[in-house]
Order: structure tokens, then sequence, then C-alpha cells
């Protein structure tokens, strides 16, 4: 997974709520588990007509949409399916990053360990950036400083620490563990029986030993 420290780009906006998954990428597509070349379905749908001929009034087939890697999209972003698939396909499209009001909390989870950057803002700043956008403005995203700006205002945003440190070192959750396997090797070998972390269940009552009635 690449580093995400600072991207400059403009932005493509699909101002639409409740975009679901099978819409980012139809189901139909799902044929293998390697992240790449998705890119090419994203919103197949939408993007292309019967023929498989661009739809030109598409915003990712707009000549401005061309290396944008910021998306804007509406409420409610990512519902639908758990599919991993639609941020394998945005991201392998070329987006570092998608702003909206709200995500699906699976998507949302399944961008942080990908390496995309989800953004949440408010309604009225969505609504700038969405100007902004349509105006051609150049966005810089700054992980670092948690702030996403233009050349007219600085929107910051909040995210979970911990995907934000792997998101900034480049590295998931598998990659986080294996940075401290000589740590973990160390405590294996001072620990060789290892302190159970499963509560120890309490000792069975036998029954049948018992005094019936509980008396003589």
């Amino acid at each position: 997974m690449k580093r995400f420290r600072t991207v400059v780009t403009r932005a493509v906006a699909i101002a639409l709520d409740d975009i679901d998954t099978d819409q980012i990428i139809p189901a139909r597509y799902l044929t293998t588990v390697d992240r790449t070349g998705f890119g090419r379905h994203l919103f197949q749908d939408w993007r292309y007509d019967d023929s498989g001929e661009p739809r030109p009034e598409f915003p990712l087939n707009r000549p401005e949409a061309k290396g944008a890697r910021l998306l804007i999209a509406g409420r409610n972003f990512g519902c639908g399916s758990s599919r991993e698939h639609a941020v394998w396909a945005i991201m392998d499209h070329g987006f570092d990053a998608v702003v909206a009001p709200s995500f699906a909390d699976i998507f949302q989870k399944n961008a942080l360990r990908n390496g995309l950057l989800p953004i949440r803002v408010g309604g009225e700043t969505h609504a700038a950036c969405l100007e902004e956008a349509a105006a051609g403005a150049s966005f810089t995203i700054d992980l670092e400083k948690n702030l996403v700006a233009t050349a007219s205002r600085a929107i910051p945003f909040r995210i979970d620490p911990f995907a934000r440190g792997c998101l900034l070192e480049g590295l998931d959750e598998l990659s986080y563990i294996l940075r401290h396997e000589d740590a973990i090797s160390a405590f294996e070998t001072s620990n060789p029986s290892g302190p159970s972390i499963v509560p120890q269940r309490p000792a069975r009552r036998d029954i049948a030993a018992s005094p019936a009635g509980g008396g003589e």
C-alpha cells in the first residue's frame, strides 16, 4: 500500500446520494480477487451506453476529469453490499480520496484498509466543495494536517488515528503487525506457555454426585 501524505488535484463530482456498490462496480465484473483492472468498469452502467460507448455527459467522461484524484459524492456513499471491489475500482481508476457527507460503514472500513481516504464533510462544506469542483479548482489534501484546502477555503476533517497512521506509513493491518514481528517474537520467547486470554470456565458441578434435593 502506498503512503498517503499530500495530494494536489482537481476533483470530479457525482453529486448523488445513496450510490451503492453495485453502481460503483456491477456484480457481473466481480470475476477475480486481483485488485487491478476494475477501474475500467467503474460506474459502468452510468458511464457507458448499451453499445459500450462512453456517455459524454457523465462526469468521468468529461475532458476535465482526466487525471483527477479526488471524487466528490453524495450522502451514504458506498451503501449496499460489502464488496471490497468497489474500493478497488475507485482506486484503480486513479482516485486517492472521496469527499462525501457520509459513508456506509463497511465501505469506509474497506477504504481505509486499502489506502483510499474517505473524507466526511458537513452539508454547507459539501456544497462549497461541489462549487469549487465545478469551477475547476485545485484541491490539496494534506493527511498530516488533516486538511483539505483550495485557494478560497481550508476544510479540516477527522479520521481514526490508527487508520491515519497506517495511511501515512503505507501499511495495511497485516503489514502493521509484521512491523512488530521482533517484539512479538521476544514476547513469545519470554512467555513460552503464554498467559491465556480466554477466561477460565467455572468447574462443572457433578449433579449426579449431589444429594437429591440438597438435604439428607
